[in-house]
């Protein structure tokens, strides 16, 4: 890693109204490292990133590139002074194909031209594609390799990477890294900002942690252990955060779902049972496509079951459509909250009511006085930060947008729960008030199914663990569990033990 310092921010601050979002904040990146830009969300991290590269403009303090005072006043502005971002709901336009979309808005290339440079710059990225074909015919992993060849095809001095791996299986994650470390050898200085803690250690020379708009510190990588870094992140300890215990279920508790041979035609899940008791939950693991989604989505009828049946509180079902769900005390969390969940034009309040209103009927609406109450009671309830409940929901971060999409079937006052992800991009502090919410709604006999791709959140909330595998259910675990329980799932995943 070289010694040279390419981007110089200091005393950076900047004030919305009634917030100081950033409080003389110092950020200092390197040529030729990885820097992992850390903290909770609503840290700052985001506002810095956003001053960097001209969406805010600071209220004080100094950016230095290459030893010289910048004052980005746009994103393009930015992008031509070497200062690129990769966000992370990909920023491309999926009807063009692969090479257009990289060289988009450089008009001076002919067809030819940018087809053969595209598949030279996919091939540095140790991808052989069809680079005439949609972006849209690709994965999100491919989508995002393209996004950074843009970057570094306009010849970035400086890349952002905000929250790439979230979407990435463990495969494609390697990928991204093994590219990140090529340019990092050609002097490129990366700023990675992510939640996952094995990937920060595994990928970064250098971290700085935010918290509350300030700075907390600057760290070698092999300075501060996890514990350390949480500690830091959130301000507690971690320990005391994350002592969390699945509600107990009784013996004798009845059963709230019972799924027998669920499937659809042509559908990756075919044939899935399951039985989930009245306050229990019930965690999903496996890979990505493994049948986790899949099978939310035939519960909750997003997806309509064309075999099998479904009893809910003993009574058989016939749900043809989400609606008939919700009719049944079926709720739903799906796993991409920008693009199923929220409606980020709409404020808080209008975000929550919309479940209520749906189960009650447009023809009976909601007063604005039972809509305000609604709010207001699970604002207060989630600890949702925010200032009112109008505030626009696009506009909150990650975690709380997560809070008010629960806090929506809360709302409905569901007997079944379903959560996708719902603690996937959200921070450490985020993923401990969802975890500790899930347990105090099962002692309230709600149930609920949890599907994480973090097996150890798995483990520590769940009464029972089913284990997906190619579209069918591979294994069930009965809690409680101990230190030998993940090193089991991964060997049941990996198909070494067929049975449990």
């Amino acid at each position: 890693m070289s010694e040279k310092i390419i981007l110089e921010m200091k005393g950076i601050e900047i004030q919305f109204p009634g917030v100081k979002a950033l409080d003389k904040v110092d950020f200092t990146l390197r040529a030729g490292e990885i820097h992992a830009l850390l903290g909770e969300n609503g840290a700052g991290k985001s506002t810095l990133i956003k001053c960097l590269t001209g969406v805010h403009h600071k209220d004080a303090g100094t950016i230095l590139l290459d030893g010289k005072e910048i004052t980005p006043i746009s994103p393009q502005h930015a992008i031509q002074m070497g200062i690129s971002t990769v966000f992370q709901e990909i920023n491309l336009c999926p009807n063009l194909t692969v090479a257009e979309n990289i060289f988009v808005g450089r008009k001076e290339f002919k067809k030819k031209i940018i087809n053969a440079r595209a598949r030279e710059l996919m091939k540095r990225f140790h991808l052989d594609i069809d680079v005439t074909r949609p972006l849209s015919y690709f994965s999100t992993a491919v989508q995002q390799m393209v996004s950074i060849a843009r970057a570094v095809d306009i010849q970035a001095k400086i890349l952002i990477l905000d929250e790439p791996t979230s979407s990435l299986d463990e495969n494609e994650v390697q990928l991204l890294f093994n590219v990140m470390r090529d340019l990092k050898k050609e002097g490129m200085g990366i700023i990675f900002i992510t939640h996952f803690l094995d990937q920060i250690y595994a990928v970064s020379d250098r971290m700085t942690i935010l918290r509350n708009g300030k700075l907390v510190g600057s760290y070698n990588i092999d300075e501060l252990n996890k514990l350390e870094l949480v500690t830091k992140m959130i301000g507690k300890d971690m320990q005391a955060i994350f002592d969390l215990h699945p509600a107990e279920v009784a013996a004798d508790a009845p059963d709230m779902l019972e799924a027998q041979h669920l499937g659809a035609l042509g559908y990756p899940v075919q044939d899935i049972s399951l039985e989930l008791k009245k306050g229990e939950l019930m965690g999903f693991a496996g890979l990505l496509g493994s049948g986790r989604t899949e099978t939310a989505s035939l519960i909750f009828a997003a997806t309509r079951p064309t075999s099998g049946t479904l009893t809910i509180n003993g009574k058989t079902v016939a749900a043809k459509k989400p609606f008939d769900a919700i009719m049944n005390g079926v709720a739903f969390c799906p796993e991409d909250r920008k693009r199923d969940g929220i409606i980020g034009d709409l404020s808080i309040r209008e975000n929550i009511m919309l479940a209520v209103q749906a189960k009650r009927g447009f023809m009976h609406p909601l007063s604005r006085q039972e809509q305000n109450e609604l709010a207001d009671k699970y604002i207060k309830a989630l600890s949702i930060a925010t200032p009112d409940a109008e505030k626009k929901i696009g506009e909150l971060s990650g975690g709380n947008q997560q809070k008010v999409i629960v806090a929506r079937w809360m709302a409905t006052n569901p007997d079944l729960l379903i959560l996708d992800e719902p603690t996937r991009g959200i921070d450490v502090g985020a993923k401990a008030e969802i975890q500790r919410l899930m347990i105090e709604m099962c002692k309230d006999d709600v149930s609920v199914i949890f599907i994480s791709s973090e097996l150890e959140e798995v483990i520590r909330c769940s009464n029972r663990i089913v284990i997906m595998r190619d579209g069918s259910k591979a294994a069930e675990l009965e809690g409680p569990f101990d230190g030998n329980t993940q090193s089991r799932i991964l060997s049941i995943i990996a198909g070494e033990e067929v049975s449990a």
